[in-house]
């Protein structure tokens, strides 16, 4: 699932969900358009979405993200 279908189905904005994961709301637009990230930026956004959903959820099951290193 991409991004943006994780944080549609947790019923969260971008703005939410950059807060539940401690980064700034341009990250999270930027990861959802395909723009590079940090693995460890992807990994939080990883952590919001797992406890969101409660379940386990890591930045490689997150469709379509780049990464910057």
């Amino acid at each position: 699932m991409t991004l943006e279908g994780y944080r549609v189905r947790l019923g969260w904005s971008k703005a939410k969900l950059a807060r539940e994961a401690g980064v700034r709301v341009g990250t999270v637009i930027d990861a959802e358009k395909g723009k590079p990230i940090f693995k460890a930026t992807a990994g939080k956004i990883a952590n919001a979405l797992s406890r969101g959903l409660g379940e386990e959820i890591t930045y490689l099951d997150i469709e379509g993200l780049n990464f910057a290193d």
